[in-house]
């Protein structure tokens, strides 16, 4: 495994298992590795990135998906989005273009139909804040 989105899809599946399971990411983790799973270094750093994260990017989140707490998300939409939240805030060599554009083609190719318009909504509300700067942008608490 090479490329930056099979490595996102593997981080995507990891942390959806650690979700729907309510087992730590680390844990998770750990056991793809012990049972010899491929786990390239960016999907690591994307799951420990996220999950130490968590509490961050889904108050974010929250405050950006209209009508929606992160709990009623579906689970897939919701570790899509904390991946490509936490890629916006902590990931300064990834263009947001790109974390968004990642999302949207993983909600696509993985998740429901409507999804794709949801994910790519909210992630565009919250890039254009962030680009807007610390004055303006979202409250990091």
């Amino acid at each position: 495994m090479g490329s930056r989105r099979e490595a996102r899809r593997t981080a995507i599946d990891i942390l959806y298992q650690a979700d729907i399971t309510g087992v730590d990411p680390l844990d998770v983790l750990r056991g793809w590795a012990a049972a010899g799973r491929d786990v390239p270094s960016f999907a690591t750093e994307l799951v420990e990135g996220t999950g130490a994260a968590l509490v961050e990017v889904d108050l974010l989140l929250e405050a950006h998906a209209n009508d929606w707490s992160v709990e009623r998300m579906a689970a897939l939409d919701r570790t899509i989005l904390r991946v490509a939240i936490y890629e916006l805030l902590h990931r300064p060599d990834v263009p947001h273009a790109a974390a968004i554009s990642e999302a949207v083609e993983a909600a696509d190719a993985l998740s429901a139909d409507e999804s794709r318009r949801f994910i790519n909504g909210i992630l565009g509300k919250i890039a254009r804040e962030l680009e807007k700067g610390p004055e303006e942008g979202p409250e990091k608490g």
